[in-house]
Order: structure tokens, then sequence, then C-alpha cells
């Protein structure tokens, strides 16, 4: 559907692309996006499901696009990953601060995914999908009346883009007292505690994130973690041994329960990592 006939009141103005949206919010927002129909995919989904953004901007040049984050000054801005001659990330390393935040979009690119959710970031995957995006701008509000400091969030973002190795990657896990950073290798296992999660880290650190055990089962399940029951979510590096009783002892001395229908995975990831 063109942009111009949709069913709600998207005005164009400006040549690179302004919709006046709904007033009521006043957030706004910038698309920087190469496709075009993405562009106005997105355009629709935000005038039909977010009357958060009060005003919208839209360009397919990056360079456009860095002027207009001069000029227009967004609250929140939709960035594409992957575009020609300078992406998404180049963009960012081009701005060096901002105080405005950031979802990125994209069709799927698995390093730069994982590296946006190690660093406790939004993402839309491409087509998009309208609960997504209702969510997300749900975050970004909620997160914007905490008014905590994102700019430790987008430091760490682009520091694992460039390690190049998927283990030195660092974790940013947000809690009620700010964000944390840590390196996987540093986290020995983790713990449901109802919506939030229990970090044990090695020299008897722990601490409570505000995410729930499942969002990190997702991000560190690359990285050598292994859900063994409804609470407990393990570093295999730090298993010591498998005992008998259905369980695990981990190297810093604690058993943890393995759930009866997990034991037989549980063991073989041991052996495998033997």
């Amino acid at each position: 559907m063109p942009v111009d006939n949709l069913n709600y009141n998207l005005i164009q103005t400006l040549s690179n692309s302004q919709y006046q949206i709904n007033p009521v919010f006043m957030l706004k927002a910038l698309i920087i996006d190469d496709e075009t129909k993405a562009r106005e995919v997105l355009i629709e989904l935000i005038g039909l499901y977010t009357p958060e953004i009060s005003t919208l901007k839209a360009t397919g040049d990056v360079r456009e696009g860095l002027a207009l984050i001069k000029n227009f000054q967004p609250d929140l801005l939709f960035l594409d990953v992957i575009m020609p001659q300078m992406n998404g990330f180049d963009l960012l390393e081009a701005l060096g601060e901002w105080n405005f935040d950031i979802i990125f979009t994209t069709a799927f690119n698995e390093y730069a995914i994982q590296a946006v959710r190690l660093s406790a970031l939004d993402y839309l995957l491409k087509p998009i999908d309208p609960d997504d995006l209702q969510i997300a701008v749900r975050r970004y509000l909620e997160k914007k009346k905490s008014q905590d400091p994102q700019s430790a969030l987008y430091k760490n973002f682009l520091r694992n883009l460039k390690v190049g190795r998927d283990h030195d990657f660092r974790l940013a896990i947000p809690t009620t007292d700010g964000v944390y950073f840590y390196e996987t290798k540093e986290i020995i296992r983790c713990e449901a505690d109802r919506n939030y999660t229990q970090f044990y880290l090695t020299n008897n650190r722990r601490f409570l994130a505000s995410r729930t055990l499942k969002e990190y089962e997702e991000i560190l399940s690359v990285y050598g973690f292994l859900r063994v029951h409804k609470s407990h979510l393990i570093n295999l590096d730090f298993t010591e041994n498998y005992l008998g009783k259905g369980g695990i002892r981990m190297k810093d001395q604690t058993e943890i329960e393995v759930a009866r229908r997990r034991r037989e995975q549980v063991m073989m990831a041991m052996q495998n990592r033997d």
C-alpha cells in the first residue's frame, strides 16, 4: 500500500519524509533504512500501532540520516543494521556521542544480533511484527522513565562488534542498581528468582538481574550455557562432576539439581565438553 494512501492521517511534508502522526505523546522518531519497502512498512506500522510517536522522519541515505540526527534531534532512532556504503554501526561510530535511544532493524545478521542482545539493546527482525514493535517502544518508554544512562550500553555494543571472537563478548546485565558488564567466562551459573535472575560469578560475586532466566538462556546458550532445570542455567566450563542422585557439582562446590527429563542431555553435554 502506498504510504500516501494509508487510512490514518499521515501527512508527508519535506523531501526527507516527515509525517505528523499523533500529537499526544510528542515523541520524535527517525527511520534510517536503505530499503524503500522496509521504510514504508515501518512507517505504516508506527502510524497504526505506536501512538506514542508524534513526529516521524525517514530516509534511505545514511549521510542524510547523520544530518537529520543533528537537525531533527530524535528521541528514538530505528536503524537498519546492513546498508551499502555505510552501515548502521559505521553511522554510530561517526556520531561518537548521542542522546537518543536506538532500536535496530535487520533482516538477519547473526553476529550483529548477538552483539545487540548481549548489550541489552533492542532490535526488530524484518519483516517486523506489530506486537514486537509495540513491545520495543514500550521498553524504550520504561527506560526513559528510569532515566538510566544508555551510553554505556552502546559503548559496550560497539566493543562487542570489534572484539572479533564470540567468547570475548561482554554481557550487559541490567539490575536495580544500574547496568553491569561481565564476560561470559566470569559467569558460573544463573538461577531464576521469579521474574529476575540471580547471577553467580567467579570470586564469590553475585547479584540480581532484572530479566528472566529464559531471556538469559536464549542469549547464553551459544556460549556453552545449558538449562538443566526450570530454575537453573549453568556454564558447562564450571561443572566438576555429575552426581548419581541427579545433580551437578560446580567448581565452586555448589550442587545444582538437574530435572529428570534433562538428565540424559546434561550428561551428554558434559561428556562432549570433556
